[in-house]
């Protein structure tokens, strides 16, 4: 895109959103014209893009007019509301709250890994939940090495994927627990805080099943009969940022630590050897990183050549799945000299 471009951000007050516009000042898109829009409680709120300060404005029928790319970050509800006229208005949609997957020609996308790619057709794309495009990278990588018979994954899913109230939430948990009180429950509908969590509460507004089972879609649609299967459980564990990730692989025949630790560096993965502190991935110092952090050892735990090793993956959820988004918009730019999406 060009210096004259316009770019919208639709729940650019969210976390996701905000997120978002950080990147984007950091990516080819920085010499655009930004929008920020949000719902009615965040009207009038400054934000800065890279070196611009903006304010947040209302989301008015004809605010997509002129504007070659819209991101969603807000809320399903607000997506489904307000998609169809920055569709109609010629846009771009790039839906990073996933209320658009499953309409007719919407694709789910992570452009670092080979899939269906967008076309002139594509009304809009939801880019991958990051934690199926860590999996899809590591296990595209894990093809030098050898064939896996087997895989399994048990994911920690951290309380910024679903926004701004269940940090909160989580926080008064920790503080309202260590001070003998009952912990509020309107987010996770059961205790989160110093607890990890197989399931949440009935009534709970967290959907832990629903992020489980689009990981698994994800995943299988970035596959695409190409990468093995992955069984994939989902914990919430009782942190603010991060997604973790244990995998369990096993080889059709034995190879050794060092063949693992070799296929799997590469662009978007960074191999951490040793086991000093510092070093380990973990959820505080993968915050900020834009590549997944790997560590990798034999299954049992020696340096024999083995068919089954673990790897302990970390990536910060809100920075990786921003970048995606980006790289989808920016497969969509390139369609735009030829004509507008439809």
């Amino acid at each position: 895109m060009t210096d004259t471009s316009k770019i919208a951000i639709v729940g650019a007050a969210t976390i996701r959103g905000k997120e978002l516009n950080e990147a984007l000042a950091e990516s080819a898109f920085a010499g655009a014209n930004f929008s920020l829009m949000d719902d009615e409680s965040q009207l009038g709120q400054l934000e800065a893009v890279g070196d611009e300060v903006t304010f947040i404005q209302r989301i008015e029928p004809s605010a997509f007019d002129g504007v070659d790319l819209v991101f969603f970050a807000g809320s399903e509800e607000v997506t489904r509301k307000h998609w169809n006229a920055a569709h109609k208005a010629g846009a771009s949609v790039v839906d990073l709250s996933g209320a658009l997957e499953g309409q007719p020609g919407v694709l789910v996308r992570a452009p670092w890994l080979e899939n269906t790619r967008p076309s002139l057709s594509t009304p809009a794309v939801v880019p991958a939940h990051p934690v199926a495009v860590a999996l899809g990278l590591i296990t595209t990588r894990l093809r030098e090495a050898g064939t896996i018979a087997s895989a399994s994954a048990t994911v920690l899913e951290p309380a910024s994927e679903y926004g701004h109230a269940a940090l909160d939430e989580l926080h008064q948990q920790t503080v309202g627990l260590l001070n003998f009180q009952a912990p509020p429950k309107v987010i996770y509908d059961t205790q989160v805080a110093f607890n990890v969590a197989p399931v949440l509460g009935s009534e709970a507004r967290a959907d832990l099943r629903g992020s489980e089972a689009r990981i698994r879609r994800h995943y299988s649609l970035l596959a695409a009969d190409t990468l093995p299967p992955i069984a994939v459980q989902l914990l919430h564990a009782p942190v603010f940022h991060g997604h973790g990730i244990s995998l369990a692989l096993e080889f059709d025949q034995p190879l050794q630590l060092s063949q693992i630790e070799s296929a799997l560096s590469s662009e978007h993965i960074d191999v951490i050897m040793g086991d000093g502190d510092a070093d380990v991935p973990n959820n505080l110092n993968t915050i900020g990183q834009t590549n997944v952090m790997t560590r990798v050892r034999t299954g049992d735990g020696s340096d024999a050549p083995t068919t089954r090793f673990w790897i302990w993956a970390s990536i910060d959820n809100l920075k990786f799945g921003a970048l995606n988004a980006i790289a989808c918009a920016q497969e969509l730019s390139k369609l735009r000299p030829q004509g507008k999406v439809q």
